[in-house]
């Protein structure tokens, strides 16, 4: 099993690069990208220059590991960015914008090589809510499982809880790593790596 390093607290991070059956070494970054405000024009922008700071953070990965990831997922909706709520109000005034509606979710990440290179990229997936059961969101709201999350959630655990729900593009983009554009990636660098 190769090992990757990943420079993000995120269990969510983690949990999909295990499932994809790497070794993860979890390190936080110095930054906190809640506090972190970056007007770069767009969401695309935004996400590749909060992932790119994010990996700056890290020294290049030593031999026991194929590359360091860093990365930074926000909702976009009308031209706004949603990045994680600060409190329960604002998590709230987040979901009761993106439901009834459809917006963006953007994820951009940046893998540094051994050599201290770095390739950025973002990956964008499309969500699609339905109106929420009002009793459903005040509890939701309470439970505090919006801390943390870009607009305010979760997919996969929102769809499991039965919220009106649905993904265009990869799931695993709105989950916060996407892994469809970074399997590939990962399985090149790993296979490139020179045996010991």
């Amino acid at each position: 099993m190769s090992r990757v390093i990943l420079g993000s607290a995120s269990p969510r991070r983690r949990r999909l690069l295990a499932d994809a059956g790497w070794d993860v070494d979890q390190r936080s970054p110095a930054i906190d990208d809640g506090e972190l405000r970056i007007d770069a024009g767009s969401p695309e922008a935004t996400v590749a220059a909060l992932a790119w700071f994010k990996a700056a953070q890290f020294d290049p990965p030593g031999r026991d590991a194929v590359v360091t990831i860093a990365a930074d997922t926000v909702c976009a909706l009308d031209g706004r960015i949603l990045g994680k709520p600060a409190d329960r109000a604002e998590a709230g005034e987040m979901l009761r914008r993106l439901a009834p509606g459809r917006h963006r979710t953007l994820t951009g990440v940046c893998l540094r090589g051994r050599d201290g290179s770095r390739r950025l990229f973002v990956d964008s997936a499309t969500v699609e809510m339905g109106a929420i059961d009002p009793a459903s969101l005040e509890a939701y709201l309470d439970s505090g499982e919006w801390r943390g999350k870009a607009g305010g959630y979760n997919l996969a655990d929102r769809i499991a809880a039965g919220w009106p729900i649905r993904c265009t593009g990869d799931p695993t983009t709105v989950m916060g790593l996407p892994m469809r554009r970074l399997q590939p990636m990962l399985d090149a660098m790993a296979s490139a790596e020179p045996t010991t």
